[in-house]
């Protein structure tokens, strides 16, 4: 048997929890739940320097990719999927990758995570390259899966991502940039889905927004590439035009109609009142930041 993970260890602060009422359970999560910020506050020099990586990757063509098993890959698949209508990005552009493929999504299938073949075939489905930033993902930072997909990846020249909870994580042999923020036990021994998988969405939600921030996605703290692919969203829209442009609504809706649905386009165009077609050209030539159009 190998060392017990810290993953894996009992949380001495709950070894009562099954003798608490509903409210005393509550309290005792929450209470564990408030040391995961802390312990993702220690490690931002690490997450600082991974989105600076992942930006330079985005700004040569490069992609993000996430690996993980169980509540780890599904939280790397979360992130991926999110960037799309958020951030306006090319499908492609960041991937998520889940031992065991879409079934695990929604089932378990546990034995995956222990399948270096399984990485390794996942990996050359992304097919990386040296523009390339992989994510490993992992509570306890030892399965198979993940290790053979990091180790494959530094060898195609990818800058590579370890996050892990446990400071003895196999993982950090193979990540340039390594990730450990030290929640401490679980509040159910074991239970990685708690406390680690709580850090690991924060992280994530870091590399990926604060990327996009990097290299133009936003302007101010609006999201300005968003896809308006519904109601809520196209109104989201004209009240990102709106604020920014100065304007009422109303008239933000008729930019951005006439600017072809693209936040960014109708902006320029209110603001510097120039057709749809200067306010493109604007656009090509700072590089799609709107920054540097308007200011």
């Amino acid at each position: 048997m190998s060392a017990l993970a810290l993953t894996e260890k009992r949380n001495p602060e709950t070894t009562g929890i099954d003798l608490m009422d509903s409210y005393q359970i509550a309290v005792t999560l929450n209470r564990e739940d408030q040391k995961v910020a802390l312990a993702v506050e220690k490690t931002l020099p690490q997450i600082g320097e991974a989105i600076e990586v992942v930006a330079q990757a985005f700004r040569k063509g490069g992609r993000l990719a996430y690996f993980g098993a169980g509540t780890s890959g599904r939280l790397g698949v979360l992130d991926a999927s999110e960037c799309w209508p958020t951030f306006g990005v090319e499908h492609g552009m960041v991937n998520g990758y889940i031992a065991g493929g879409d079934r695990a999504l929604r089932y378990s299938v546990e034995n995956s995570e222990d399948s270096a073949e399984l990485g390794l075939q996942d990996l050359a489905s992304f097919a990386p390259t040296p523009d390339d930033v992989v994510v490993g993902i992992s509570a306890n930072g030892g399965p198979r899966y993940v290790l053979a997909v990091l180790e494959q990846a530094q060898k195609c020249g990818c800058k590579t991502i370890g996050i892990s909870s446990n400071p003895e994580a196999k993982l950090q042999k193979f990540s340039d940039i390594f990730i450990n923020p030290i929640v401490g036990e679980e509040p159910i021994a074991g239970s990685s889905r708690m406390k680690s998988g709580t850090a690991q969405k924060m992280i994530l939600n870091m590399l990926s927004t604060g990327a996009m921030i990097r290299i133009g996605k936003t302007y101010q703290n609006y999201m300005i590439d968003v896809r308006m692919m519904n109601e809520k969203l196209v109104e989201r829209g004209c009240r990102i035009v709106a604020d920014i442009a100065q304007i009422p609504v109303e008239e933000a809706a008729k930019y951005l109609e006439a600017g072809g649905q693209s936040v960014k386009t109708a902006c320029v165009m209110a603001v510097k009142k120039i057709s749809r077609k200067q306010a493109e050209d604007e656009l090509a030539k700072a590089g799609g930041i709107l920054r540097r159009v308007i200011g």
